[in-house]
């Protein structure tokens, strides 16, 4: 899947470029966290003002600069345009350290397999670099399409993992948990 497994902090797939967001992102991020569709399934992600998505940057370079890993930008190959975001971030899940998978792309972007190869790029290069720690998804009963995303980057229901999350249930899908 990967052309180069890491290039600098950048990732490549047959289409898509990942790199470590800069400063340059906030505009991107703003417009794609803005958007009431990319939005729907987790509301308490939607940003409302510019300034939200300059503290949401500096939340993803924090976990960068102290984990050596994080949220990338995702771009067409040979594109400046953002399509959107993925990657992960450690978190707690019941007294366990997890890595989140995080996805998030711009409606212009959906139906054309661009959200599953970068979480399958995503979850391979952190899969190499973090074996310890599981790859989980944190994603809502009625979004199916976000489903498929984490069952095509590798990740496997695990319902007896399920929990209460800020916009309702999250049903889990799960790669490497221990027995």
């Amino acid at each position: 899947m990967l052309d180069q497994s890491h290039r600098g902090e950048e990732l490549l797939t047959d289409r898509l470029s990942l790199r470590r967001p800069v400063p340059d992102d906030i505009d991107a991020i703003f417009a794609i966290h803005n958007d009431p569709a990319t939005c729907l399934h987790n509301p308490s992600d939607a940003l409302s003002k510019r300034e939200e998505a300059t503290e949401l940057f500096q939340r993803w370079d924090d976990h960068w600069r102290r984990r050596g890993h994080g949220y990338w930008v995702v771009r067409r190959r040979g594109s400046d345009q953002a399509l959107g975001f993925c990657g992960t971030k450690v978190m707690d899940l019941d007294g366990m350290s997890v890595l989140n998978l995080f996805y998030r792309f711009e409606v212009s972007s959906w139906g054309q397999g661009v959200a599953g190869e970068a979480a399958t790029a995503v979850v391979e290069w952190m899969t190499e670099r973090v074996p310890d720690l599981p790859v989980i998804a944190r994603v809502r009963p009625a979004n199916t399409a976000s489903q498929r995303v984490a069952v095509r980057a590798g990740l496997v229901r695990a319902e007896h993992l399920d929990t209460a999350g800020e916009d309702g249930l999250d049903q889990i899908f799960a790669k490497n948990m221990p027995g």
